[in-house]
């Protein structure tokens, strides 16, 4: 059956539940990495994927069968370990990397034996990511990069990461930009892990001094990084809308749920807030099955920047009102906790949940692509983009 499905030009729900019924039998001793290893063999990684790539070229939404069907065994868990490659590096990689590229770097992606970070924002070019400043300059076969990257989460973990760099001052931002993989290890490369006010250093600073990196290692033709990142953001928008994809009553609304049935006492006021931030997490749960359904095969569409904006949005009432049912406890934290269990604590989760309307875009950003590309209200006064870059004045 598996031979029939994996050269069959139509893969269906049927198919899709034999495969993973056969994963299941076959792997089920197997440790965790054997195990994923063996789902992106047979194409169960990422299903719309092509084949060989962790996929069948199937229809998006098996996905959702195939991880229903490992989460009941015990077995779904590959996207927390490497969330950023898996759900936002990977599919740059599957559109715009070579065959080469595809197969020395897919599948430890999916089994998380090498962690990747994305390599974007600078001090400078955060929420205007087309201001960048990081320079690549070509010799020969090789390209040397020098600038400073920030907020890079993971880095300090990561064996690789996907880097914006300039290549070309001279012609409009957006034109001049190119994207590369680079090796965290490489010599050049200096990380300065960051604190924050949760107690840990998810996110750091990168220095980058004449790093060297091989012209194999680009990503897309040269110039053509902008097009790349694009394909990055709009699959990290809709990885992280993607968190809406649980059962009712699942998801960033199980925690008030859950205390506010321990509370011994039931305020009528904080009732009806509860039950305003339930709807809010139904309506975006959904809209996450709905923009599934939707999505076409390639570059995600806006509707990732929606439910990234309401996801930012709900975690952060979220956090408040949790913090307000837990009264004075609400305003202690103890940063001496084990990591596992500090990042359970609800006031952790409260402090955490004000990054969640910057990473991935801030939500004025999200506010702006909403009202341009859905609404096709003009854009916002900006300097004419065929400006050179070495002419846009910068800080």
């Amino acid at each position: 059956m598996n031979n029939e499905v994996l050269t069959s030009p139509n893969v269906d729900e049927q198919c899709v539940r034999s495969l993973t019924e056969d994963l299941l039998n076959r792997f089920s001793d197997a440790n965790e990495q054997e195990f994923w290893g063996a789902q992106f063999d047979l194409g169960l990684a990422r299903v719309e994927s092509p084949r060989g790539c962790g996929g069948l070229d199937a229809e998006p939404a098996l996905q959702r069968v195939i991880d229903l069907m490992l989460e009941a065994a015990g077995r779904l868990g590959t996207w927390k370990r490497n969330s950023m490659g898996i759900g936002m590096c990977g599919p740059t990689i599957v559109t715009w990397g070579t065959e080469a590229q595809k197969s020395r770097l897919l599948r430890p992606i999916f089994t998380a034996e090498e962690i990747w970070c994305q390599l974007f924002s600078e001090p400078g070019a955060g929420s205007d990511l087309a201001s960048l400043a990081t320079r690549a300059v070509r010799d020969g076969d090789e390209w040397t990069l020098n600038g400073q990257k920030v907020w890079t989460s993971r880095a300090h973990e990561a064996t690789w990461g996907l880097l914006l760099a300039r290549t070309d001052p001279d012609v409009p931002s957006r034109q001049g930009v190119t994207a590369f993989i680079l090796q965290l290890a490489a010599p050049g490369v200096e990380i300065r892990p960051l604190r924050q006010m949760t107690g840990d250093s998810t996110f750091n600073e990168v220095w980058l001094t004449e790093v060297r990196v091989p012209d194999e290692m680009r990503v897309g033709p040269v110039g053509e990084g902008w097009k790349v990142g694009t394909t990055t953001l709009m699959n990290e928008r809709v990885s992280i809308g993607g968190n809406s994809l649980v059962p009712q009553g699942r998801g960033p609304i199980a925690e008030p749920l859950e205390l506010w049935a321990r509370s011994p006492r039931k305020d009528p006021t904080k009732r009806t807030e509860l039950a305003q931030l339930w709807i809010e997490a139904e309506v975006l749960r959904l809209l996450a099955y709905q923009a599934q359904a939707r999505r076409q095969r390639g570059v995600p569409g806006p509707e990732g920047s929606l439910l990234k904006l309401g996801n930012a949005l709900l975690r952060q009432r979220i956090g408040i009102f949790v913090v307000g049912l837990l009264g004075a406890a609400g305003t202690l934290c103890d940063y001496d906790l084990p990591s596992e269990e500090l990042q359970l604590d609800p006031v952790i989760g409260f402090l955490g949940s004000r990054s969640r309307s910057l990473g991935g875009g801030t939500s004025e950003i999200m506010r702006n692509m909403l009202a341009e590309r859905i609404l096709g209200l003009p854009r916002e006064p900006q300097i004419d983009p065929s400006t050179p870059w070495s002419q846009i004045p910068r800080s």
